[in-house]
């Protein structure tokens, strides 16, 4: 074997205990927590694949009150970018596009 592609051959060994954190970093995580930041409750969200054809990931079950968190586990993740709508009972929306819930595993909404 020629020594540029031992070379080669090495530093691709020594990256494959690399590549599993690699592939799980591109994944979402199985939930996400949801941070209420505001002094008003928020009362729907919604978290939504991007693109031509959205998919409901998850919905919140009931309002968080003000100061409050809770988990939503995400119904079959794809891909990083979401599309995040955030309702209060003050009739303010929060909608956020493009969301990259490999990298964001918490949600803190505010004002």
């Amino acid at each position: 074997m020629k020594p540029a592609r031992v070379l080669s051959a090495a530093c691709a060994l020594a990256l494959l205990p690399a590549l599993p954190a690699l592939a799980q970093a591109k994944r979402p995580p199985a939930q996400i927590k949801i941070t209420n930041a505001r002094t008003i409750p928020l009362e729907s969200l919604e978290i939504a694949t991007s693109g031509e054809q959205p998919r409901l990931v998850a919905r919140l079950a009931k309002p968080l009150a003000p100061g409050q968190s809770v988990s939503l586990k995400l119904n079959k993740p794809a891909g990083c970018s979401y599309y995040v709508l955030g309702k209060f009972s003050d009739e303010a929306e929060s909608d956020n596009d493009g969301v990259d819930l490999c990298r964001e595993r918490t949600l803190r909404l505010t004002d």
